[in-house]
């Protein structure tokens, strides 16, 4: 550990160096990105100085066991007895740091809602979400812009897409990818029996043009006549965009805004997640022969938590032995920081895991 701890150091001296050399310090874009790096690095950094002196203390008490004064031995017990049970802990530590580091956690996010199955109590359950996810939104201090929304019938959302900003966004909000299902009794129902209904929730982190290998001059625009509701609807201007990516023919657009300018950024945006994740695809192929993941691939068919409202209970099935958590009422008022912070931990754990091999 002591070694990969130092290489990073290394990357972090290389980094440092690298800050005062004139022609980085001018170029403000690249100064901008080595900083970052930089500025990532500094707890890394940090450990290795403190777990470098911790295991040299060790080493050279031990030494000293070997010594002929025999208060010199004492000495050097004494400094063991304290060292030796901070050595598991210091060990965890350094584990942690050395877990790659997924670069899309800090970024913002397209969050989406959709009814699934069950009709209009799917809808009204979508709703529920919106209001459990907006609460805890609230709390993390982030904000929160409403992109696009097609109400239910009765009551909630058929759909509702939303962008998400704040610190550290994708890393604690990509757990929620999946189906989620709710178990109730509707208000609809005059016979009072539990109905099972589903609303499917989409986490896509927020790309930049920086983020994804795309040129300009390899995008073509189109612009069309979005179709309205009627009346005072009716979109009588090309607000519609489609973007297509002329090299790989993969295509994209936007009817849901009201203007042009909200379209194209709602279409360009799925353009940069289509065209990376077709960039990606060929290293996920890799990996995912050779690991399990335990917090869902984010697949909309994936059964990822149950709300279970006759039992008080929302289990999530992604965790071992299916997490369980008995104050559902507190979650749906957004309380999910356990839940979220199990799941951090259970990635972690994973991740920890695979770095050891």
């Amino acid at each position: 550990m002591l070694d990969k701890l130092q290489a990073l150091f290394e990357q972090f001296v290389r980094l440092e160096e690298q800050l005062s050399d004139p022609n980085v310090t001018s170029d403000i874009e690249r100064f901008t990105k080595i900083n970052k790096s930089y500025k990532d690095l500094q707890p890394a950094a940090a450990a290795y100085q403190e777990y470098k002196d911790f295991l040299g203390n060790i080493e050279n008490a031990r030494e000293i066991l070997n010594d002929e004064d025999e208060e010199m031995r004492k000495m050097a017990r004494e400094e063991l007895s304290v060292l030796l049970p901070q050595q598991s802990a210091m060990d965890e530590r350094v584990k942690l740091l050395l877990i790659p580091k997924d670069p899309d956690d800090t970024k913002d996010v397209l969050f989406e809602i959709r009814a699934g199955t069950g009709g209009d109590e799917a809808s009204i359950f979508a709703g529920d979400l919106f209001r459990m996810y907006s609460r805890y939104f609230d709390r993390q201090g982030w904000t929160t812009e409403v992109l696009s929304v097609t109400e239910g019938t009765v009551g909630g959302y058929s759909k509702l897409e939303l962008e998400v900003t704040g610190e550290n966004v994708y890393g604690k909000l990509k757990f929620e990818s999946g189906a989620h299902r709710v178990q109730r009794i509707p208000e609809t129902e005059s016979k009072g029996r539990v109905h099972t209904s589903a609303a499917t929730v989409v986490v896509m982190p927020k790309l930049e043009m920086e983020d994804v290998n795309i040129n300009k001059a390899d995008l073509r625009v189109d612009t069309f006549r979005s179709s309205g509701t009627g009346g005072q609807h009716v979109n009588k201007t090309e607000s519609g965009v489609r973007f297509t990516h002329l090299p790989t023919g993969v295509v994209s657009e936007c009817t849901e805004g009201r203007s042009q300018i909200q379209n194209r950024e709602i279409a360009l945006q799925r353009l940069y997640q289509r065209v990376y994740d077709m960039q990606k695809q060929k290293i996920d192929n890799q990996v995912a022969a050779s690991r399990r993941s335990l917090v869902g691939s984010g697949d909309r068919s994936d059964k990822v938590r149950t709300y279970n409202y006759p039992q008080n209970r929302v289990t999530d099935h992604r965790l071992e032995g299916e997490y369980k958590n008995w104050d559902l009422q507190g979650i749906v008022s957004g309380d999910l920081e356990e839940l979220v912070g199990a799941l951090m931990v259970a990635e972690n754990t994973t991740k920890m895991s695979e770095n050891e091999d």
